[in-house]
């Protein structure tokens, strides 16, 4: 019987052999045939044997050097292997012996060592190469290897930290570029592959599936999630799927070890390319921004001011004579679009802004107070934000305070409070008790809104809380310092 399964798989694809086998198995085991194609297509694995022939010329490796007067502790000072640099910087663990510790071999001051290890791949075939940021970060020169064992120097055209994506440049011709693929149609389950060096073993091969997308870790990055094994040296390396396309750069890892625990992230390539093309450019990635500060809009939130759904971005505060400013965004606003794209969550927002090119005109839709409107607003570049003046206490005192039902006791805004908070009115909470300290609200907040009702003054206030129904919730926006948030007060239970 053993001769008669052997004689059977051996014809079949490698794919395909354990289902069969396992299918076998059951038949003889008493289970018909029908069973048997059933296990048999359920089973099915594929082979990457093909895909690393295919790409694996196109994956470099990348080592990063520095003068020895500035690179780290090496062999005859702390030992430790210079693969695993590029580990310790990216995880922010100290390096043993510290920077700059003596090295042995009696070698020159501006002899140039190596610091660290990563990865990268072959954009073109006149020599661009792709790769992270925080490969190249701080090295004074690269050396890039080919899987054929040619060698070249690198020099860096441009790197992007906030979106982690680097260009270097390598003086050849003919190189094997990578086809890159369409993120849009990459689905969470799919198979994927990654080929990298992690801790410095070139062209290692590791393989899994895609967890998640659009996985939110950064301003502007949604990242694809995935359960490929990536260490210390994959950081730049591309992650390919079955069609052979790269669809993403590994470039992070969850982690509670320092090691591969399951858990790695990937660049989404038409982001990385964007970036890339960028820098090829100029030299630099130019972002569009408005100047606001945002935050997520929770279910409870969206609820009780009406918004329905959580959905889009909640403006905690907006940069004095900044664009949004200007535009006459406000705080408390939550935008809901960007030219008619949908703002999904929070993170969209500085994706969608930075995408767009500044000078340009934009239309936000917000919603403020229970309804919709559009506001249009001049994109500017992105730069540092300008510091924002911190309000101050009027020097003379609160006036009396009053309490109101809802266990807050709130006084009125100065004059003075209000142009140092550039506000029209409000009140200022004196204390807390009851379901207003189990909602998160603190002597010294300012109350704008209650229950979607701008409040001038605390006689306006009082009158609202005294018409709020004591059985639902009641929304209040609050000014806390520089920024605004919602806060939800519900009835006792």
């Amino acid at each position: 019987m053993s001769d008669l399964i052997a004689t059977m798989v051996r014809p079949l694809q490698r794919s395909r052999r354990v289902a069969l086998v396992a299918g076998l198995a059951l038949g003889l085991a008493g289970v018909g045939l029908p069973q048997v194609a059933a296990a048999q297509s359920r089973v099915e694995l594929p082979d990457f044997t093909e895909l690393v022939e295919k790409v694996g010329p196109s994956v470099v490796n990348i080592r990063t050097m520095e003068r020895s007067g500035r690179a780290a502790a090496g062999p005859g000072g702390s030992g430790i292997d210079p693969n695993m640099e590029e580990f310790f910087r990216r995880f922010g663990i100290p390096l043993p012996g510290g920077r700059g510790a003596p090295r042995g071999g009696g070698q020159g001051e501006d002899e140039p060592q190596q610091r660290g290890v990563g990865s990268g791949f072959i954009l073109s075939a006149d020599g661009y190469v792709m790769t992270n940021a925080h490969v190249v970060d701080g090295a004074d020169e690269l050396m890039v290897t080919l899987t054929d064992k040619r060698e070249f120097k690198a020099r860096v055209i441009g790197a992007d930290k906030r979106t982690d994506v680097a260009v270097v440049k390598i003086e050849a011709t003919g190189l094997p570029a990578v086809k890159l693929g369409d993120v849009g149609k990459l689905k969470v389950g799919e198979w994927v592959m990654a080929i990298g060096s992690p801790f410095g073993l070139e062209n290692s091969v590791t393989a899994g599936i895609v967890s998640a997308k659009a996985r939110d870790t950064g301003d502007y990055l949604p990242f694809i999630q995935t359960d490929v094994a990536i260490n210390p040296g994959n950081s730049g390396g591309p992650l390919i799927n079955l069609r052979g396309e790269v669809v993403g750069i590994n470039s992070q890892i969850y982690s509670r070890s320092g090691g591969f625990m399951g858990i790695s992230f990937a660049i989404p390539i038409d982001e990385a390319k964007n970036v890339a093309d960028q820098l090829r450019v100029s030299g630099r990635v130019i972002r569009g921004r408005i100047g606001v500060t945002i935050a997520p809009v929770t279910k409870d939130v969206a609820e009780s001011i009406g918004l329905g759904k959580p959905t889009g971005a909640l403006v905690r505060g907006a940069e004095t004579g900044g664009p949004a400013d200007k535009a006459g965004v406000e705080a408390g606003d939550i935008i809901t679009k960007v030219d008619g794209k949908v703002i999904e969550k929070s993170g969209d927002l500085p994706r969608i802004v930075g995408a767009t090119k500044p000078g340009s005109k934009a239309t936000l839709q917000v919603f403020r107070r229970g309804s919709y409107r559009d506001v249009t607003v001049t994109v500017a570049e992105f730069e540092p934000d300008a510091p924002v003046k911190v309000a101050h206490s009027d020097a003379a005192g609160p006036s009396a305070g009053a309490k109101s039902a809802l266990g807050l006791t709130v006084s009125e805004l100065s004059e003075s409070n209000k142009r140092d908070l550039k506000l029209r009115g409000g009140v200022k909470v004196d204390a807390v008790d009851g379901a207003a300290a189990r909602a998160g609200l603190r002597e010294g907040d300012v109350i704008l809104t209650l229950d979607n009702t701008e409040i001038a003054d605390v006689k306006q206030f009082l009158a609202v809380a005294a018409k709020a129904e004591k059985a639902r919730a009641v929304s209040v926006m609050v000014r806390r310092g520089e920024w605004v948030n919602y806060l939800v007060i519900r009835p006792a239970r």
